[in-house]
């Protein structure tokens, strides 16, 4: 999958593991995932430049959607084909949802300022909603979304901050948003 490596090597290693991990072998299993996250990296990285901070959750999110469609793996075929294949459909469903999002957003000139004054004035009313929603996170979700939404502060410095890693750190506001989006649809 990287183009730097030869794609031969890399599953000549691979479908073995891959074949022992479909027979059951957990150690084969997390040394097949270990060595299928280190390519995707590589993989997504340089399709990702424009979004560098969605890289490790899509690297999981693939790697997720792998272990539930392992069953459907073709034993005929090439490992890294089928891994390449449902990072594509990730990748791709991933430009769709940003460009969806970013359609949603209006650019900040085209904002009118007026508007801006009037709604600073109910900020007190959205702090105490805002924690209402965050009072009903667990403890780990609600730092990370104040330290990093809230406070602004980069996911290296909130790391840095609680001494959870970068990627748990990731992890807590993706799920910690995931959980506030359903609490505000009800």
């Amino acid at each position: 999958m990287a183009d730097n490596a030869n794609p031969n090597d890399f599953e000549a290693g691979l479908k073995p593991l891959w074949l022992r991990a479909q027979a059951g072998d957990d150690h084969a299993y997390r040394q097949a995932l270990e060595r299928i996250a280190t390519r995707l990296r590589a993989y997504l990285r340089r399709r990702m430049q424009s979004l560098p901070d969605d890289l490790e959750d899509l690297v999981q999110e693939t790697l997720l959607a792998l272990h539930l469609q392992r069953g459907t793996y073709d034993p005929a075929l090439p490992v890294s084909a089928w891994v390449l294949a449902i990072a594509r459909h990730k990748l791709v469903d991933l430009w769709r949802r940003r460009g969806r999002h970013e359609a949603l957003h209006d650019a900040i000139d085209d904002v009118d300022e007026s508007a801006l004054v009037a709604a600073g004035c109910g900020e007190s009313e959205a702090r105490r909603d805002l924690g209402k929603l965050l009072d009903d996170l667990p403890e780990a979700q609600r730092q990370a979304i104040l330290l990093t939404k809230v406070q602004g502060l980069s996911v290296a410095e909130a790391s840095q901050r609680t001494g959870a890693s970068e990627s748990a750190i990731k992890v807590q506001v993706h799920r910690g948003l995931k959980r506030l989006a359903a609490l505000v649809k009800g």
